[in-house]
């Protein structure tokens, strides 16, 4: 079990984009809009008309939970289980019709995009993960920050997790809430804010499905006042405890 405090917390979804809106929906959770992304009128014009929609997202998310002071030395990571592969699609498939590729889309293809961007718009050249887990991408995410804490413990990390849903080529594939969010989360081994514990491989039994992502949930059960929250199965089975 591992012990982390979390100093904040942002989130955004198309009609939630406030404190107050997420406080609402946690009361009586839904599913999240499918469609929809952030004006992100923060970033330079010629940097947000480059950006694509996970992107904005992602930004905004992480910039809304990093206090201004900090934003250029926190320790990051970006958690996606499908990233940019909508980009790729789109390349891969002007490569079959032998049309025209753009640069800006390729160099925003790769997984560990949004970290680059975020790097720019903070001037940030602190450590960055980027990471892909399919259905244990937010707790593979979490726990990548942890990882962070244990190395330099006494620096914070932002955990930045969001996704937008698959384009129509692969989303057949793939049983999962579909929605455009974005959550971030600033850890820290010590401070103000909730302890809260986490650990995985519980026996309990398995939870049932949800109508929204496992971020959402994490927020869900955080802004609620139930003293323990379960995602996964078996020995894919996560959990977060409130120490106190």
């Amino acid at each position: 079990m591992t012990r982390a405090v979390l100093q904040g917390w942002s989130a955004w979804a198309t009609g939630r984009e406030d404190e107050a809106a997420w406080r609402s929906w946690a009361e009586a959770p839904e599913a999240l809009a499918r469609d929809g992304r952030p004006e992100a009128g923060f970033l330079p014009p010629m940097l947000r008309r480059r950006c694509s929609a996970l992107a904005r997202i992602m930004l905004t998310v992480a910039f809304e939970c990093a206090p201004p002071a900090i934003r250029d030395e926190v320790r990051t990571v970006f958690a996606s289980r499908h990233g940019n592969i909508n980009e790729s699609i789109d390349l891969l498939m002007r490569l079959a019709r032998h049309q025209p590729l753009s640069p800006t889309r390729f160099s925003h293809s790769v997984h560990n995009a949004q970290a680059g961007l975020y790097s720019i718009a903070a001037e940030n050249r602190r450590p960055s993960s980027s990471i892909s887990a399919q259905e244990d991408t937010f707790a593979c995410g979490y726990l990548e920050a942890l990882s962070h804490l244990a190395r330099e413990p006494e620096q914070p990390v932002l955990l930045v997790v969001a996704d937008v849903p698959l384009a129509e080529t692969f989303a057949a594939m793939v049983e999962e809430p579909t929605a455009s969010y974005g959550v971030a989360l600033m850890l820290a081994s010590r401070g103000p804010g909730p302890e809260l514990d986490f650990a995985c491989g519980s026996e309990d039994g398995d939870a049932s499905p949800l109508a929204w992502p496992d971020a959402a949930e994490f927020l869900r059960w955080l802004l609620g006042d139930e003293p323990r929250l379960q995602l996964g199965a078996g020995r894919r089975r996560w959990s977060w405890t409130r120490a106190h």
